[in-house]
Order: structure tokens, then C-alpha cells, then sequence
């Protein structure tokens, strides 16, 4: 038996929902923490294509949009996520929302135009998983800079090649590779089922 397209997405916001709203989302790795809630966002990129992956993309924007303003809006970066959080005379704006929603959203159409690159096959899935995963990391951190570059303490003052460098070091390497682990042997098992 065959399942449906639609109860395959419902399954993956399912998860996504529980990835966003528990620790299962970051994962401790020695000094840092690799978020994973973006591999649903993968998975269903390379499994639906562009579509549903913006989608469900979308749907991990307002996840993230529904944490950051509801349940953790006094952790003193959830400003950067919500333009109703404030934080040490930090106050979220409407950048908070391009933060919050617009690399999520991309998550869902980057992986599936690097792995249709490569005809789908499994080099195409693992890079497009991998480019999937960076491409959070870098407009997420891309963005932080621009909207709130001068006014944050951890990066006013420092250029956006060296704050980009050291995130995708510290954050983004670890991210990728997890993502190029587990989204092509899920997306390739979806496709089937």
C-alpha cells in the first residue's frame, strides 16, 4: 500500500513540529549545538520537490516564529527571530521576520535544485542536503548581520566573513554533515513508500 502525498507531508510536519518544539532539535556536539530541525525541510525537498519543500519550509519559519514569541520570548536572542521579543535593549523589527522565515523558506528549494543537478541521484541528494543545510546557516547569520549587525554584542564590530566563518565552522560543518547522512536515505525510502 502505497501512502498518500498528503499524509507523507502531514507525517513530516508532524516530525518537524516535534523537532521544533523539543530538544530533539539541537543536538550538544562537544561546545556547540547542531540544529536538526531543517532535515525535515530536506527531506521534503528532495522527496516532493520545490513546492512542498518551501512549504513545509515555511511551516519550520513559523514554528520557529511561534517559540522565539511564545514559549521562549525572554532568551536573549529570540528577538532576532520575533519582532516581539526584547532583550537587553534589544527589541525585535521586522527584520526578525526575514530572519525567522526567508532561510527556512529557501531550505525547501535549495536541495532539490542541486539534487535535480545531478539527476537525483544519491551524490545529488547528499549535496543537495548539505547545500540545504548551509544555506540556513549562512542567510540566517547573513541576516543577523544585516539587520542587527551594529546593535548585537557578539558580532558589532567584527566583519561578516569572519562571523560567517566562524558559524559554519562551529555550527554549519556539523549541521551538514548529519544532514547529508540522514535526508538521502529517508528521501530515498519516501520516494518508495
Amino acid at each position: 500500500m502505497k501512502l498518500s502525498i498528503t499524509l507523507k507531508v502531514c507525517l513530516i510536519i508532524a516530525i518537524l513540529a516535534i523537532f521544533c518544539f523539543t530538544p530533539l532539535g539541537s543536538i550538544p556536539i562537544g561546545p556547540i549545538v547542531a540544529t536538526t530541525a531543517m532535515i525535515p525541510v530536506v527531506i521534503s525537498s528532495l522527496t516532493f520537490g520545490k513546492t512542498i519543500g518551501m512549504i513545509v519550509g515555511f511551516t519550520f519559519g513559523l514554528f520557529s516564529f511561534i517559540y522565539w514569541t511564545f514559549i521562549l520570548p525572554a532568551f536573549p536572542t529570540a528577538f532576532l527571530f520575533t519582532p516581539f521579543a526584547e532583550s537587553a535593549g534589544y527589541k525585535g523589527n521586522l527584520g526578525s521576520l526575514v530572519i525567522c522565515f526567508l532561510p527556512r523558506i529557501l531550505i525547501g528549494l535549495t536541495p532539490i535544485l542541486v539534487s535535480d543537478l545531478f539527476s537525483k541521484s544519491i551524490l545529488g541528494d547528499i549535496l543537495g542536503s548539505i547545500v540545504g543545510s548551509l544555506t540556513n546557516t549562512i542567510l540566517v547569520i547573513t541576516f543577523i548581520f544585516i539587520f542587527f549587525g551594529n546593535e548585537n554584542p557578539v558580532i558589532a564590530g567584527k566583519g561578516l566573513l569572519a562571523v560567517l566563518s566562524a558559524t559554519v565552522v562551529a555550527n554549519g560543518i556539523p549541521e551538514a554533515i548529519i544532514c547529508a547522512i540522514v535526508c538521502p536515505a529517508v528521501a530515498r525510502v519516501l520516494r518508495k513508500i
